[in-house]
């Protein structure tokens, strides 16, 4: 190979900086290493800063075969796109890459210290792209079934199971959006069923507009889902009635991995992070926060570009500080 002519930047040439203690200072650890943690990596290392991205756990997509709706990506497997994404963080000297878990963050901005396996590490800013956690509905089948045949997004897995027999189960949340989603879907299917799942109540003027559409509506609560081998073969309603389905859309509960939780951030109403649009700080000074925790509107192109969006916004507070500081 040729001689590489990229330069790091100087803090990044800098010996760690042991002025506290045995923690090694980086300008910003990333913490999530998903597309949202890849991409904010990818943008500070070439902005010159000195970077750590620490992730840990099971993927949030693990069940998933491919990403999907990714220009250029369109069909890469998970596993693949991560390893295509830390392939490419490895042309910066400046960017390192660690399988560690975050344990405690304490400090404040400029001066945080997060607790990890192998020792305390300092940083003066922090991105958080931990992802959400998707909680099972508690429905027989419904674990077994996630991620082959229970899927979220039509746009993520529609095109895969286009004209099949779909169905959508709602929950009370989803009450205000129900009828617009289950409509939205025939897009893909001309065979699609409502269910409300007995968690609420339809309108008759919403009857009426599903009938229009052509999706048929079931509110009994469902007993089960019955299927094998990752594949569904019907809802099964709690009077003993089945109705044969091969696919079912649902969005069940989410919450924050346990860090978020102990970082003492400011969440909505439904449990996402609340950053500042233009930022993406939360209300803790130094943090920022990209990807699926903070919004409803999740999915792996969206939460790269939230990445992309954190990153030019620390880079451009953190090199202003320090220019005003008259570090080098």
């Amino acid at each position: 190979m040729g001689k590489r002519t990229f330069e790091a930047s100087e803090a990044a040439r800098q010996p760690p900086d042991t002025s506290r203690g045995s923690d090694m200072l980086y300008d910003i650890v990333i913490v999530g290493g998903g597309p949202a943690g890849l991409s904010a990596a990818l943008a500070l290392g070439r902005g010159r800063k000195r970077v750590l991205l620490l992730d840990a756990g099971a993927r949030r997509n693990a069940a998933a075969q491919h990403i999907h709706n990714f220009v250029t990506r369109d069909g890469t497997p998970p596993d693949e796109f991560r390893r295509l994404g830390r392939e490419q963080l490895a042309t910066y000297p400046n960017v390192e890459v660690r399988q560690e878990r975050v344990e405690a963050v304490s400090g404040a901005k400029g001066a945080f210290r997060l607790v990890v396996g192998s020792g305390t590490i300092g940083a003066r800013r922090i991105i958080l792209a931990t992802g959400m956690v998707d909680e099972m509905l508690p429905l027989e089948g419904f674990r077994e079934l996630w991620g082959h045949a229970i899927f979220q997004c039509p746009y993520c897995h529609g095109w895969e199971v286009q004209d099949r027999a779909w169905g959508y189960l709602g929950r009370a949340t989803d009450a205000g959006h129900f009828i617009p989603f289950a409509i939205m879907i025939r897009g893909w299917s001309r065979d699609v069923v409502a269910f409300t799942g007995g968690g609420f109540e339809v309108p008759e003027q919403g009857q009426r507009t599903l009938e229009a559409a052509g999706v048929r509506l079931e509110t009994a609560p469902v007993a089960r889902l019955v299927g094998a081998d990752g594949k569904l073969e019907a809802v099964e309603l709690v009077n003993g009635a089945r109705v044969a389905r091969d696919v079912l859309f649902t969005h069940p509960p989410q919450r924050q991995v346990e860090l978020v939780g102990t970082l003492g951030l400011v969440l909505d109403a439904d449990g996402l992070v609340q950053i500042d649009p233009m930022t993406r700080a939360t209300s803790v000074p130094g943090i920022h926060a990209a990807g699926d925790l903070t919004t409803r509107m999740q999915g792996a192109i969206f939460a790269a570009a939230a990445g992309a969006h954190a990153a030019a916004a620390v880079n451009g507070d953190l090199t202003t500080e320090l220019a005003a500081s008259g570090a080098p």
